[in-house]
């Protein structure tokens, strides 16, 4: 169940779950901001902490709202794709019923049935992005495992709408959303490291903060340069 409360003019979701930490996040496009809380926690304290992050999430909102963002795809010849942070050209090829993606020095090459519909090509090439993903994370979660002794159980990469991971504390898992692929490799590097962070200390606090300084100290500029870039237009739901 939901509650909204207000504070400093800004709406925030309270959402009580069966978890022993308060999570604050800040939810692209607009900033909306969620807050998951313990079951028994009081709305007062639920409050008082809210109102500490306040400055935090008045900056998050910012950057969110006046993040660039891409205008839609509609998979035309020489149309601009983006594959780890490089800016390819869309070209076609008429594959038949065997659908394929390469890369041909600054083209992107689709290969789809000549009359292939519009939801078609996006559908093969998000599959490939993810693809893409799912082929870089394995090493460096083996890298950032080995960093951190700590280990992930398991890894899933798929479209997430209003994050770029996630990690399962309880489960031992993360998730990895499949617009990585578009973004420098670093950016990737950065959110695996993060997530498995995250499998340390759940939380946002001074100890995660501190194992990211330790073990990445350039990790807010890596933050900052993939929140900078431009993100995929969609109509954003929650």
């Amino acid at each position: 169940m939901v509650t909204q409360i207000e504070f400093g003019g800004i709406p925030v979701d309270v959402v009580r779950k069966d978890i022993k930490h308060v999570h604050l996040s800040v939810h692209p496009p607009t900033g909306k901001v969620r807050i998951s809380a313990p079951e028994r926690m009081d709305l007062n304290t639920i409050r008082a902490f809210a109102a500490s992050k306040l400055g935090w999430i008045k900056r998050h909102q910012v950057v969110m709202r006046e993040q660039e963002r891409e205008t839609p795809r509609e998979f035309l010849e020489r149309e601009s794709h983006y594959v780890w942070g490089r800016r390819y050209l869309l070209t076609f090829k008429d594959a038949g019923e065997k659908a394929s993606v390469e890369l041909r020095h600054n083209r992107l090459v689709l290969g789809v049935k000549a009359d292939a519909s519009l939801e078609r090509k996006r559908s093969v090439l998000n599959a490939w992005y993810r693809q893409q993903v799912h082929a870089a994370v394995p090493p460096l979660v083996d890298r950032w495992g080995a960093l951190l002794g700590v280990n992930a159980e398991r890894f899933f990469v798929q479209h997430m709408k209003t994050r770029w991971g996630s990690c399962n504390h309880a489960a031992r898992t993360i998730r990895l959303n499949t617009e990585l692929a578009k973004k420098p490799p670093v950016c990737l590097e950065y959110l695996v490291a993060h997530e498995m962070v995250h499998l340390i200390e759940p939380t946002h606090g001074p100890r995660f903060l501190e194992l990211m300084d330790r073990f990445m100290p350039k990790w807010q500029h890596y933050r900052d340069e993939l929140n900078r870039l431009p993100v995929r237009h969609e109509d954003w739901a929650y």
